[in-house]
């Protein structure tokens, strides 16, 4: 599509006047007169070629060299002046010797490599074997950039993109934007540039506050994502080259995104980018990248303060431009505290939560519909990618499926009560003020194997409508020191958004009796415990830690933790509790003696094994579950224990 503006046809008809020059200077060449002076026609804003002689300091024999190989592709008589030029009908192409021979104030140097002409590649050399009579050829991207036409080099299209971002910033994320800004253009015009770093995991946020920096210091600003660098460093070389121009064209800034690069494949790529591109560069990554070599600004991008996610809350939900209804937002308003308190969501984050949501609305719209439709959709969007490290536990357990003491189950209800009234204690009534540290619901179940303590992490996540996801520690803790708190970092990083349960099996892989400081090893162990409380300290959900030895944790570790619930091997009572709950009420059992049964000296997890088992013997006998099959089951389950059972435990059974 032409371009029909007034600037646009001046710069044409500039060009043509330039080019008029040169050939005129070509004609004198072949008449044996002395070129012609004419003086050099401006515009404002100024002409492409005035630009670009600018911006890459082209002295007047450059810019005509640049010239003489544009009116190759502009004016068809030129090849016919340079091959009279040249004296050689078989020489219609531009030469550096005939340029050397033709054009005002001629230099030598102006076709080595460092020069402007071959450094940023605007004119290539054909073969030949000799270089001044070698065939000079103009680049494309340049040749259209005379003519006023603006478009990214096809060589660097799909490994760069524009980048622009419509949303509007938080004040905390502008007030950062506006912060680096400045930075930054003090430091422009030296050399080298400082590299911009935007840290953290709000992939959406770092990218909008790199598009409202880039606008506040007048650049343009295209986006390269790191997976996509070739790893070769040869291949990357002539594709740094290229951006470097382009970024001078374009006045644009490069947003590197490091964000997905999970492996170390393209460290050497990332790294060679970080070392040799001297053109704006701003690094978006999950952690700080280390940069020797270069002077950097670096941020961490957090989450939006809570006041500022509330006000984006009733922002979206209470615009009737996008309500199917009309009346939803009446119905939330004391949903948004819950929200906030909840789940730690970014502007994006929350616009996606609220469109899936009200794409499910029924009409009539209720309270509990909506409140219910945002708290689940919440719960999707905020969930974290812990594949590697964790396990997601679709909690199917209620208060009616645990067994125990009533002091425990207080305690239960306790940490309940805890998760619900966040946004009441720490918002209104003011605790939040004093700091994060101590504003996590940490909790410590300490029992045998198989006492509940799994149980009743799912039973808080049924109650509650959170996510539960299982770490195991023993697969955290690494021996290579710094390794383990990169794991928890990742955790817990990933799971702050969404308010989930974390339960952290195996504590006894990391805790322990280690106070006592005896050599390195145990100093750099206290180090990762020390981590590991700190983050449940301040994280925004409920923190779980299970062990089988309460009394292998040492005391000042404990005072840390805001919930301790200890566990206890089921007595029998409480094991013929468990036995009368184990079945659901679709098994068909028959002359069940939960008496007897109670007996069996395991805790509840084995009860269940062996429930199960016996289970599974009836139904391929067709038989309803009697005392037979559980005892097939318990023989099972003892030989796998390692443990002998005793006639005074099935005694009477069959």
């Amino acid at each position: 599509m032409h371009d029909c503006s007034p600037w646009y046809q001046a710069n044409q008809d500039a060009l043509m006047d330039a080019l008029a020059r040169v050939q005129a200077k070509l004609q004198a060449k072949i008449n044996g007169e002395n070129p012609p002076e004419a003086p050099d026609r401006t515009l404002s804003p100024p002409s492409s070629l005035e630009q670009l002689c600018h911006l890459f300091g082209l002295s007047p024999f450059e810019r005509d060299v640049l010239l003489l190989c544009a009116g190759m592709e502009l004016d068809a008589s030129f090849p016919a002046l340079c091959a009279a030029a040249q004296g050689d009908s078989q020489k219609n192409y531009p030469t550096f010797s005939l340029a050397l021979a033709t054009l005002n104030q001629p230099q030598w140097n102006a076709l080595t490599p460092d020069a402007p002409l071959r450094r940023w590649r605007m004119i290539e050399i054909g073969a030949g074997t000799v270089l001044t009579l070698s065939p000079l050829r103009i680049d494309e991207r340049i040749l259209h950039y005379l003519t006023g036409l603006q478009y990214l080099d096809e060589r660097l299209k799909g490994l760069v993109e524009p980048l622009s971002v419509d949303s509007e910033l938080v004040p905390s994320h502008q007030q950062l934007a506006q912060h680096l800004a400045a930075s930054w253009l003090q430091a422009f015009g030296k050399t080298p540039l400082p590299i911009v770093q935007l840290c953290g995991d709000l992939r959406s946020s770092k990218r909008a506050i790199a598009a409202v920096l880039c606008q506040q210091v007048g650049l343009n600003l295209h986006i390269l994502h790191a997976q996509a660098l070739p790893t070769h460093h040869p291949e990357l070389h002539p594709l740094l080259q290229l951006w470097a121009r382009e970024a001078v064209l374009s006045h644009s800034a490069l947003l590197l995104d490091c964000d997905a690069t999970e492996d170390t494949t393209h460290n050497g790529a990332i790294a060679l980018i970080l070392e040799r591109l001297h053109s704006p560069l701003i690094v978006s990554s999950r952690e700080r990248l280390q940069i020797s070599l270069r002077p950097q600004i670096a941020a961490d991008v957090r989450q939006p303060t809570p006041n500022e996610q509330r006000l984006l809350w009733q922002a979206i939900l209470g615009d009737s431009r996008s309500d199917p209804y009309g009346n939803r937002a009446a119905p939330v308003n004391g949903q948004v505290d819950l929200l906030v308190s909840h789940f730690n969501l970014n502007s994006p984050a929350i616009q996606a939560v609220c469109t899936e949501a009200f794409a499910q609305l029924e009409n009539p719209l209720t309270e509990d519909s909506l409140s219910k439709l945002l708290w689940d959709t919440c719960c999707k969007q905020a969930r974290p990618h812990l594949d590697d490290l964790s396990q997601r536990i679709e909690p199917g357990a209620t208060w009616e499926d645990i067994v125990l003491p009533d002091t425990q189950r207080r305690i239960l209800r306790d940490i309940s009560a805890h998760i619900r009234q966040r946004a009441k204690v720490y918002e209104y009534w003011g605790f939040a003020k004093k700091g994060d540290r101590g504003l996590g619901i940490s909790a410590l179940f300490a029992g045998p194997s198989g006492t509940g303590k799994t149980m009743a992490a799912e039973v808080l996540a049924q109650e509650l409508r959170l996510d539960l996801y299982r770490i195991d520690l023993s697969s955290v803790v690494s021996k290579y020191i710094g390794e383990t708190e990169k794991n928890l970092r990742h955790v817990f990083d990933a799971a702050e958004s969404g308010g989930v349960i974390l339960l952290f099996d195996e504590a006894d892989a990391l805790f322990g009796k280690r106070s006592d400081v005896k050599d390195s090893h145990d100093r750099y162990a206290n180090m990762e415990v020390s981590y590991l409380l700190q983050r449940m300290e301040s994280y925004r959900g409920l923190a779980i830690l299970t062990t089988n030895l309460k009394t292998s944790i040492d005391q000042a570790f404990l005072r840390r933790l805001r919930f301790v619930v200890q566990f206890p091997f089921p007595d029998a009572s409480q094991r013929a509790e468990i036995w009368q709950r184990i079945f659901p009420k679709q098994t068909p059992t028959e002359a069940l003696d939960f008496k007897k049964l109670a007996k069996l000296n395991v805790a509840g997890g084995n009860i269940r094994n062996i429930a199960m088992n016996a289970a599974f013997l009836a139904a391929d006998a067709n038989e309803p579950v009697t005392m037979k099959h559980l005892l097939r089951a318990a023989q099972s389950e003892y030989i796998k224990l390692e443990r002998p059972l005793t006639d005074a435990e099935v005694k009477g059974w069959v």
